[in-house]
Protein backbone atom coordinates (compact mmCIF):
# COMPACT_ATOMS: atom_id res chain seq x y z
CA UNK A 1 0.00 0.00 0.00
CA UNK A 2 1.22 3.52 -0.79
CA UNK A 3 0.47 6.23 1.77
CA UNK A 4 1.09 9.94 1.45
CA UNK A 5 1.76 12.56 4.11
CA UNK A 6 1.30 16.30 3.72
CA UNK A 7 1.94 19.02 6.28
CA UNK A 8 1.38 22.75 6.31
CA UNK A 9 2.31 25.15 9.07
CA UNK A 10 -1.00 26.96 8.61
CA UNK A 11 -4.04 26.03 6.55
CA UNK A 12 -3.64 29.30 4.63
CA UNK A 13 -0.13 28.37 3.51
CA UNK A 14 -0.04 28.55 -0.26
CA UNK A 15 3.38 29.75 -1.30
CA UNK A 16 6.10 27.81 -3.08
CA UNK A 17 4.13 24.64 -3.75
CA UNK A 18 3.52 23.96 -0.07
CA UNK A 19 -0.27 24.34 0.01
CA UNK A 20 -2.16 21.36 1.34
CA UNK A 21 -4.10 20.92 -1.91
CA UNK A 22 -0.93 21.01 -3.99
CA UNK A 23 0.82 18.46 -1.79
CA UNK A 24 -2.18 16.12 -1.77
CA UNK A 25 -2.46 16.30 -5.56
CA UNK A 26 1.23 15.54 -6.09
CA UNK A 27 1.11 12.66 -3.60
CA UNK A 28 -1.87 11.12 -5.39
CA UNK A 29 -0.10 11.54 -8.75
CA UNK A 30 2.77 9.51 -7.28
CA UNK A 31 0.55 6.63 -6.23
CA UNK A 32 -0.62 7.57 -2.74
CA UNK A 33 -3.89 5.76 -2.18
CA UNK A 34 -4.45 7.33 1.25
CA UNK A 35 -3.14 10.76 2.28
CA UNK A 36 -2.77 11.84 5.89
CA UNK A 37 -2.15 15.49 6.70
CA UNK A 38 -1.41 17.84 9.58
CA UNK A 39 -1.56 21.58 10.00
CA UNK A 40 1.18 22.11 12.56
CA UNK A 41 4.61 23.58 12.57
CA UNK A 42 7.21 20.82 12.29
CA UNK A 43 8.75 21.97 15.56
CA UNK A 44 5.89 20.20 17.30
CA UNK A 45 6.85 16.63 17.89
CA UNK A 46 3.23 15.54 18.32
CA UNK A 47 1.94 15.75 14.75
CA UNK A 48 -1.11 13.56 15.41
CA UNK A 49 -1.90 12.45 11.86
CA UNK A 50 1.75 11.61 11.18
CA UNK A 51 1.80 9.45 14.33
CA UNK A 52 -1.42 7.78 13.21
CA UNK A 53 0.07 7.15 9.76
CA UNK A 54 3.32 5.67 11.06
CA UNK A 55 1.32 3.34 13.33
CA UNK A 56 -0.70 2.22 10.27
CA UNK A 57 2.31 1.49 8.03
CA UNK A 58 3.24 -2.15 7.63
CA UNK A 59 6.32 -3.84 6.12
CA UNK A 60 6.23 -3.50 2.33
CA UNK A 61 4.22 -0.24 2.43
CA UNK A 62 5.57 2.97 0.94
CA UNK A 63 5.41 6.43 2.51
CA UNK A 64 5.47 9.27 -0.03
CA UNK A 65 6.22 12.87 1.03
CA UNK A 66 6.72 15.84 -1.30
CA UNK A 67 9.71 17.25 0.60
CA UNK A 68 11.79 16.08 3.52
CA UNK A 69 10.93 19.13 5.61
CA UNK A 70 7.24 18.16 5.56
CA UNK A 71 7.95 15.31 8.00
CA UNK A 72 10.94 16.69 9.93
CA UNK A 73 12.85 19.94 10.33
CA UNK A 74 15.77 18.74 12.40
CA UNK A 75 18.53 16.32 11.58
CA UNK A 76 18.01 14.18 14.66
CA UNK A 77 14.21 14.01 14.33
CA UNK A 78 14.31 13.23 10.62
CA UNK A 79 17.11 10.67 10.80
CA UNK A 80 15.41 8.89 13.69
CA UNK A 81 12.02 8.84 11.95
CA UNK A 82 13.36 7.65 8.60
CA UNK A 83 15.66 5.04 10.15
CA UNK A 84 12.74 3.71 12.20
CA UNK A 85 10.55 3.39 9.11
CA UNK A 86 13.26 1.78 6.97
CA UNK A 87 14.12 -0.68 9.76
CA UNK A 88 10.44 -1.70 9.85
CA UNK A 89 10.59 -2.56 6.13
CA UNK A 90 8.79 0.57 4.93
CA UNK A 91 9.99 2.37 1.81
CA UNK A 92 10.36 6.14 2.21
CA UNK A 93 9.98 8.12 -1.02
CA UNK A 94 10.79 11.81 -0.70
CA UNK A 95 9.76 13.20 -4.08
CA UNK A 96 12.46 15.88 -4.35
CA UNK A 97 15.19 13.41 -3.25
CA UNK A 98 14.15 9.89 -4.19
CA UNK A 99 13.56 6.63 -2.37
CA UNK A 100 15.62 6.35 0.80
CA UNK A 101 17.15 3.16 2.11
CA UNK A 102 19.89 2.16 4.55
CA UNK A 103 22.82 2.49 2.15
CA UNK A 104 25.65 4.87 3.11
CA UNK A 105 24.93 7.11 0.09
CA UNK A 106 21.25 7.36 0.96
CA UNK A 107 22.04 8.24 4.60
CA UNK A 108 24.50 10.92 3.45
CA UNK A 109 21.98 12.54 1.10
CA UNK A 110 19.23 12.36 3.75
CA UNK A 111 21.48 13.95 6.39
CA UNK A 112 22.59 16.74 4.05
CA UNK A 113 18.99 17.62 3.19
CA UNK A 114 17.93 17.44 6.85
CA UNK A 115 20.86 19.68 7.82
CA UNK A 116 19.74 22.26 5.27
CA UNK A 117 16.14 22.07 6.53
CA UNK A 118 17.31 22.60 10.12
CA UNK A 119 19.56 25.49 9.03
CA UNK A 120 16.68 27.10 7.12
CA UNK A 121 14.36 26.83 10.15
CA UNK A 122 16.99 28.39 12.42
CA UNK A 123 17.60 31.23 9.96
CA UNK A 124 13.87 31.98 9.78
CA UNK A 125 13.69 32.09 13.59
CA UNK A 126 16.73 34.38 13.73
CA UNK A 127 15.23 36.77 11.16
CA UNK A 128 11.95 36.85 13.09
CA UNK A 129 13.78 37.73 16.30
CA UNK A 130 15.73 40.47 14.53
CA UNK A 131 12.50 41.85 13.05
CA UNK A 132 10.81 41.93 16.46
CA UNK A 133 13.85 43.65 18.01
CA UNK A 134 13.71 46.35 15.32
CA UNK A 135 9.94 46.74 15.73
CA UNK A 136 10.29 47.13 19.53
CA UNK A 137 12.40 50.24 18.96
CA UNK A 138 9.24 51.99 17.71
CA UNK A 139 7.48 53.59 20.71
CA UNK A 140 4.05 52.74 19.21
CA UNK A 141 4.88 49.03 18.86
CA UNK A 142 2.57 46.64 20.68
CA UNK A 143 3.47 42.99 21.13
CA UNK A 144 0.97 40.39 19.95
CA UNK A 145 -2.09 40.41 17.80
CA UNK A 146 -3.90 43.73 17.32
CA UNK A 147 -7.05 44.11 19.35
CA UNK A 148 -10.26 43.49 17.43
CA UNK A 149 -12.27 45.95 19.53
CA UNK A 150 -11.36 49.40 20.81
CA UNK A 151 -11.40 50.22 24.52
CA UNK A 152 -14.44 52.41 23.87
CA UNK A 153 -16.35 49.50 22.31
CA UNK A 154 -15.43 47.23 25.22
CA UNK A 155 -16.48 49.84 27.82
CA UNK A 156 -19.81 50.26 26.02
CA UNK A 157 -20.38 46.48 25.96
CA UNK A 158 -19.44 46.19 29.65
CA UNK A 159 -21.94 48.96 30.42
CA UNK A 160 -24.63 46.97 28.62
CA UNK A 161 -23.92 44.04 30.95
CA UNK A 162 -25.49 46.00 33.81
CA UNK A 163 -28.96 45.43 32.27
CA UNK A 164 -28.42 42.52 29.84
CA UNK A 165 -27.00 39.01 29.89
CA UNK A 166 -23.70 38.04 28.27
CA UNK A 167 -25.58 36.34 25.42
CA UNK A 168 -27.69 39.45 24.77
CA UNK A 169 -24.64 41.74 24.79
CA UNK A 170 -22.78 39.33 22.51
CA UNK A 171 -25.72 39.39 20.11
CA UNK A 172 -25.89 43.21 20.15
CA UNK A 173 -22.18 43.99 19.91
CA UNK A 174 -20.67 40.88 18.24
CA UNK A 175 -18.13 40.78 21.10
CA UNK A 176 -17.79 37.24 22.41
CA UNK A 177 -18.60 36.30 25.98
CA UNK A 178 -14.98 35.29 26.65
CA UNK A 179 -13.70 38.66 25.39
CA UNK A 180 -16.21 40.45 27.61
CA UNK A 181 -15.17 38.37 30.62
CA UNK A 182 -11.47 39.12 30.01
CA UNK A 183 -12.21 42.84 29.67
CA UNK A 184 -14.23 42.77 32.88
CA UNK A 185 -11.37 41.05 34.75
CA UNK A 186 -8.86 43.60 33.42
CA UNK A 187 -10.97 46.48 34.76
CA UNK A 188 -11.08 45.01 38.29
Amino acid sequence: MVYGYARVSTLGQSKYGNSLEYQQGVLREHGAEVVYWDSFTALRADMPQFKKLTATLAPGDTLVVTKLDRMARSLSQGASTIDGLINRGIKVNILNIGTLDNTPASRLIRNIFLSFAEFEREMIAERCQEGRAIARQNPDYKEGRPQKFTDRQLRHALGLLEHHSYNQVESMTKISKSTLQRAKRRLK
